[in-house]
């Protein structure tokens, strides 16, 4: 009995230390969230105008006041394509103890002027940090002249690029759902987007990284499509509620992006963007 009692402690500090390599091991796991927002609800938006696929603009304030008060590095698609998927280049030693996380926004509306860039004005000038987002945008409705148009017209995309605050790429030039285009109308849909926005912002884009990535619209894809894609970007992303492992062999045409509407908490956001969430939702690797 008294030979059970001693070694009762060693069992119990061995249990403990496998709890505690297995938890690390889980928290350093190699992931990044990335977030796909698309419209922002101003605060007095009438309950019958509320869009379920829009966000609340207090919630979005809040959630990057977070993610920058707590020394997150917001990613542009080609810092993720080449520091984590190409992994052709190290870390700089600025970002080395930061997480990284992207913020994005599809479909270039117009609140993202009106009621995201005041935000993230205010955020820098209050923490003297520059928060990027990637804003996926569809040259075709974009340059429609419309008075009443709900989207960004090439001059206000101008603006947030010029001030270091937008990462500007490629939705496709019309959100058409690629999967259901002939070949022409395919090439169409991703030449001409690309073309587009590089004149909307060549004075503004000496290296040519406008453009340079794509989100398919619908977050739909299939061979033909993520074979044209390969042509004309660099890498392009899924809208499938998944986590990037970055750890994995990485398919530079199916990125996983994570939905969020406003049915999505802040604490929900939190939780992912912290790992808690990672059981369910995360990337599964390919074989090696």
């Amino acid at each position: 009995m008294n030979q059970k009692n001693q070694s009762f402690p060693f069992h119990l500090l061995l249990a403990v230390f496998i709890l505690f390599f297995v938890i690390k091991l889980f928290v350093n796991k190699p992931v990044i969230p990335i977030f796909g927002f698309h419209g922002i609800l101003p605060a007095n938006t009438p309950t019958s105008q509320l869009q379920n696929m829009h966000y609340p603009e207090k919630d979005l304030e809040k959630i990057l006041e977070h993610f920058v008060s707590n020394n997150y590095w917001f990613l542009t698609t080609q810092e993720l394509y080449d520091y984590f998927l190409k992994k052709q280049k190290k870390v700089p030693k600025e970002h080395s103890s930061q997480k990284p996380i992207m913020i994005s926004f599809d479909d270039g509306y117009k609140t993202v002027h009106t009621n995201l860039l005041p935000i993230l004005s205010k955020l820098e000038n209050k923490y003297g940090k520059k928060i990027k987002v990637v804003l996926f945008i569809n040259p075709g409705i974009m340059e429609r002249k419309e008075s009443t148009s709900t989207h960004l017209d090439c001059q206000e995309l101008r603006e947030g690029l010029k001030k270091g605050f937008y990462d500007i790429q490629s939705h496709g030039l019309n959100h058409k759902n690629l999967m259901t285009l002939t070949r022409r109308e395919l090439v169409k849909e991703l030449q001409q987007a690309q073309i587009k926005l590089r004149q909307c912002t060549q004075d503004l884009d000496p290296q040519q990284q406008v453009a340079s990535h794509l989100a398919y619209p619908y977050g739909a894809s299939n061979k033909q499509v993520r074979h044209y894609a390969s042509k004309y970007y660099l890498s392009t992303y899924l809208y499938n509620d998944k986590i990037l492992d970055y750890d994995c062999k990485q398919n530079y045409y199916e990125i996983p992006r994570i939905p969020v509407n406003r049915q999505m908490t802040f604490q929900q956001m939190l939780e992912i963007a912290e790992g808690f969430q990672q059981d369910k939702s995360l990337q599964k690797c390919e074989a090696k």
